[in-house]
């Protein structure tokens, strides 16, 4: 049935990104490497939008009814939380349109990248991994907990090329967040 369902959505194209409705008809979906600035971004961006602000790894959490990714992690797995992933995404195509935060990992595979083209537009937020290594805290970030600085140089070495590939745009956020959302809000309504 899941199956079923998924290449349902995978088959289809909303009106609102295939029939030139602008951009308040669709989603906004904002991916990137942990760190990189998405969550405090499309916080933001949905406030200045008036849009609702989701954020997958806490409406995996949510729907699961635990505390953080680590949790979900420790006590289902890596392959229950991927799959949880792609059914926040499953269950975003018949919500109002609505800025979404993904998880550092969610479009690195195939079917979310999918689902996001097909039912929204799709913004790399790219932060210089200088810049994200002296912020980024490995312990609230399970795969990389307990890690080290190489470790988060391999996720961003292994992730990079799926986002380009995934993205519509393209935001530099190496400014800080004044410039960043100023410049995504400026995007988002460009694209309108």
């Amino acid at each position: 049935m899941f199956q079923t369902a998924l290449q349902s959505l995978l088959d289809t194209k909303t009106d609102a990104r295939y029939g030139g409705c602008g951009m308040l008809n669709m989603h906004i979906f904002l991916v990137g490497m942990a760190g990189a600035g998405k969550t405090s971004l499309g916080r933001r961006l949905a406030q200045n939008l008036n849009r609702p602000f989701i954020d997958t790894d806490q409406r995996v959490c949510d729907m699961l009814g635990m505390q953080s990714v680590n949790e979900v992690f420790s006590s289902l797995g890596e392959p229950f939380f991927r799959n949880a992933e792609t059914g926040v995404l499953i269950d975003l195509v018949g919500q109002t349109p609505c800025v979404v935060s993904t998880g550092g990992e969610l479009c690195t595979f195939s079917d979310n990248v999918t689902i996001m083209k097909n039912h929204g537009v799709i913004i790399h937020i790219d932060r210089p991994l200088d810049q994200i290594m002296s912020d980024i805290k490995t312990d609230r970030r399970p795969l990389l907990a307990g890690g080290t600085h190489e470790d988060v140089i391999d996720q961003y070495n292994r992730c990079i090329g799926h986002y380009r590939a995934a993205a519509d745009y393209r935001l530099d956020n190496s400014k800080g967040f004044v410039p960043g959302i100023k410049n995504l809000t400026d995007l988002v309504e460009s694209i309108e």
